[in-house]
């Protein structure tokens, strides 16, 4: 609105504006008309004022609010229109100020019919006199006046229909931006309800993606976003679940026994060595769960310099203390890179177990190492039973124990698990190579890690 108040302002003072340049040029054509020959007699005006006067009047038509007057020896002589505005009657005050007037005089005045801007140019009879000598001749005077109420109600009506226009397109323009805003607003709306509707026993609400753009890749981050989480809220149920059954059995042995136990010394001495053997074995799985749980820390690994050649002969030395088995190192790497070697020494440690578990006194367990093209290879292989190909992939998630014929009840169905999560941990990866009955071989691939005084 103040802006609609700026623009009625500034076409006031463009029309006040206009209207003293049409008045100073109609005071210009008197001047020079006055200055020039009688065009019906040819001659100079000289002292015929009135002469002058009706040429002029004849001659000029003024425009719409414009009237041109005239006064003779301080009476009103004639006007450019016969029907004047009251204020600009001959009997009336600013007719009686101007027949006064001996100086030229431009001003505004204000009456009943509204406000009146005027131009007054004397005419003395010698026109070789001064002004300021004309004091004691009648006076002749040339006024151009302008009623402003005609143009004023015009700019008036201007700005009245610019304030229409302008509220009507603000009201449209509003309403398009209203429905525009609802259109593109409207998948963030669809977001908010849908993170509303989600709980942690409804995970599978998703956003619907259309078209393309900002909201559509924000739709596709949520639903990512909600992909993950869902998987993460199904690992963790199933992560209780097995955890749960995996402790049910230990726990339920303990109780059996200590609920059975006899009451003789050689009794309670078989029933507690049952009980300590079975808390080993929940020690041993809570360790194993607080080692995957360690593994997506930062400060899981405790990286340093090793010496693959001499880290190959160590890990060998231990793995065959752990069963009675066909032992052999199979190849010796050269080199050194920068690894966790309690991490890697447990990994190997459970493949190694893991090879003793499906495998017979009579097979063969072989561990290698090897640095070529930017990696480094630790690999533990065997020649007993293999793994079936619907069981390769599901072996490394927890708790999953593949078929085997040599059942051993005391495994968690962590080992690959943890095995996986060490090397993931180093930025690599495990992979598997079996058939049945033709053996199985496990490798960590690792990305070798020069140490920092070795060129890359």
């Amino acid at each position: 609105m103040s802006s609609v108040l700026v623009i009625r302002q500034i076409l006031f003072a463009k029309l006040e504006d206009r209207i003293q340049q049409s008045m100073q040029l109609e005071v210009e054509e008197f001047r020079q008309l006055r200055d020039g020959n009688n065009p019906e007699t040819g001659q100079p005006f000289g002292n015929d004022i009135a002469a002058v006067f009706d040429v002029f009047l004849s001659r000029n038509i003024p425009e719409d609010d414009e009237y041109l007057i005239t006064i003779v020896d301080g009476q009103f002589y004639r006007a450019s229109s016969l029907a004047l505005p009251t204020a600009l009657q001959p009997d009336r005050p600013l007719m009686q100020q101007w027949a006064s007037l001996n100086q030229s005089h431009q001003g505004m005045a204000t009456t009943p019919s509204g406000s009146i801007l005027y131009q007054a140019a004397p005419v003395q009879h010698d026109p070789e006199l001064p002004p300021e000598r004309a004091t004691g001749a009648e006076i002749n005077v040339f006024v151009v006046a302008y009623l402003t109420a005609g143009e004023r109600e015009e700019v008036n009506e201007a700005v009245k229909t610019v304030t229409q226009v302008s509220l009507s397109v603000l009201a449209i323009a509003s309403l398009l931006a209203w429905l525009a805003a609802g259109k593109v607003l409207a998948p963030l709306h669809l977001l908010s309800q849908t993170a509303r509707s989600i709980s942690d026993a409804n995970l599978t609400e998703r956003i619907p993606i259309r078209g393309s753009g900002d909201i559509a890749e924000l739709a596709i981050t949520f639903n990512d976003m909600m992909d993950r989480l869902e998987a993460t809220f199904k690992s963790q149920r199933q992560l209780l679940n097995d955890v749960g059954h995996e402790l049910r059995t230990p726990i339920t042995i303990i109780r059996g026994h200590l609920e059975l136990m006899g009451s003789t010394p050689e009794e309670q001495q078989e029933t507690l060595d049952i009980v300590l053997d079975e808390l080993d074995r929940i020690s041993r799985f809570i360790n194993e769960l607080m080692l995957l749980a360690k593994a997506e820390r930062p400060d899981f690994l405790a990286p340093q310099v090793i010496d693959l050649t001499l880290f190959t002969e160590e890990l060998f030395t231990k793995i065959t203390t752990l069963g009675d088995r066909h032992w052999r190192l199979e190849a010796l790497g050269t080199g050194q890179f920068v690894g966790d070697r309690q991490r890697l020494t447990e990994a190997i440690v459970n493949l190694a177990q893991n090879a003793i578990h499906h495998t017979d006194p009579s097979d063969t367990i072989a561990l290698g190492s090897a640095l070529r093209q930017g990696r480094i290879y630790l690999w533990v292989t065997d020649t007993g039973e293999g793994i079936a190909a619907a069981d390769q992939q599901r072996i490394f998630e927890r708790f999953v124990r593949g078929h085997s014929r040599h059942p051993h009840p005391e495994g968690t169905g962590l080992g690959l698990a943890i095995v996986q999560a060490i090397a993931i941990a180093h930025d690599g990866n495990v992979t598997l190579t079996s058939q049945p009955s033709q053996g199985a071989t496990f490798t960590l691939v690792l990305p070798y890690q020069p140490p920092p005084d070795l060129p890359a």
